[in-house]
């Protein structure tokens, strides 16, 4: 059996739209965690654009954390979402997400056949505050990118949405 990153080919798997069976990612392997996104100085950046991707290629983890919408007024400031920075509200009180648990996190360049539908506003990407924007070719929203300059450049799948098959 071929070795893949320490790990053997067997346990690497291939997300798929779980309304309509296609493939939304060639096959991955799971890391132990999301990683830290990696520090980018966006301000400086000679051109907009994302951010280096939080999770390497042919890899994905689990978010442990709430991700996406809906957005909630905070007690006090943190994160809006994981990785990410603090929004306000119009009133500069803090948010917080209340988004679901349990996104597999992957690389935004391993998804494939995926459509963007009604991103976020932002300078020069999708954010995640509208949640799910990533559309199947069935019609199905089945995830959430995240590729502005200033926020980790991630795509969220949606649990309930993708299932995971063996490569």
């Amino acid at each position: 059996m071929s070795e893949q990153h320490g790990q053997s080919a067997a346990a690497a798997v291939v997300f798929v739209c779980a309304t309509c069976g296609a493939g939304l990612t060639g096959p991955l392997r799971r890391l132990p965690s999301v990683p830290e996104a990696p520090y980018y100085e966006w301000w400086e950046a000679d051109s907009m654009g994302p951010s280096p991707a939080t999770v390497p290629l042919g890899c994905y983890a689990i978010e442990t954390e709430p991700y996406g919408a809906p957005l909630v007024v905070a007690e006090v400031p943190g994160p809006t979402y994981p990785r990410g920075g603090i929004l306000y509200t119009v009133d500069h009180q803090p948010l917080i997400s209340q988004g679901p648990r349990g996104n597999i996190v992957i690389n935004p360049d391993d998804a494939r056949g995926l459509e963007l539908r009604h991103a976020s506003p932002a300078c020069c990407g999708a954010t995640p505050t509208g949640g799910l924007n990533q559309l199947c070719a069935c019609g199905t929203l089945v995830a959430t990118l995240c590729s502005d300059c200033c926020l980790p450049y991630e795509l969220h799948l949606s649990p309930d949405r993708v299932r995971a098959i063996p490569a």
